[in-house]
């Protein structure tokens, strides 16, 4: 998304265990919004230790339905699953963003967005996840909004960006604060 809107970017990966990070959380009944915050600081403050002389940005989104966090389906019978229990019902999408400057956390943000699914039937659902294939394992939810899961849908409510993976608005406003994207 930041090279699509024209901010440079390295990606390094922040090698993290987020399954035991998330478990360690649940078992502490952290809230789905600090399990966010956290995971995306962890991610940023990893990769900070290692470019010490740089802005290191740290994102992660979490969905909440009823109050429990869903992950990544690991396969189609997951995906599957995760579809059914969110057919017909509202669920939120939590995308955290943490910047990291000498070490030390700079800004952060939490988008927030409502989805509510439409009822829809097992023969669509099975369709989907033929079409999807693979794709259908790479997100929360087991859909991508940018593509083939907006049939899904029946109202969205939030930010597209927060949707998609990351607050970009906020972040673009913040690294315009710091001269990396021209006013």
């Amino acid at each position: 998304m930041l090279r699509e809107a024209g901010v440079g970017v390295e990606i390094v990966p922040a090698a993290i265990d987020e399954a035991a990070v998330k478990a360690g959380l649940r078992a502490e009944a952290v809230p789905p919004r600090d399990v966010a915050d956290m995971l995306a600081e962890l991610k940023a403050q990893r990769v900070a230790a290692r470019r010490p002389d740089r802005l290191v940005l740290g994102a992660d989104q979490v969905l909440v339905l009823d109050d429990r966090i869903l992950d990544k389906p690991a396969d189609r019978a997951e995906a599957r699953a995760q579809l059914q229990a969110l057919r017909g019902r509202r669920h939120e999408l939590l995308s955290a963003a943490v910047i990291f400057e000498d070490g030390a956390p700079v800004w952060r943000h939490i988008g927030r967005a409502h989805l509510t699914m439409r009822p829809f039937s097992d023969a669509f659902l099975d369709h989907y996840l033929d079409a999807e294939g693979a794709l259908a394992l790479a997100s929360v939810g087991a859909y991508r909004i940018e593509g083939r899961g907006a049939q899904l849908f029946s109202r969205v409510e939030g930010d597209h960006f927060t949707i998609m993976g990351m607050p970009l608005l906020e972040l673009l406003g913040f690294l315009r604060t710091r001269g990396i994207c021209v006013e």
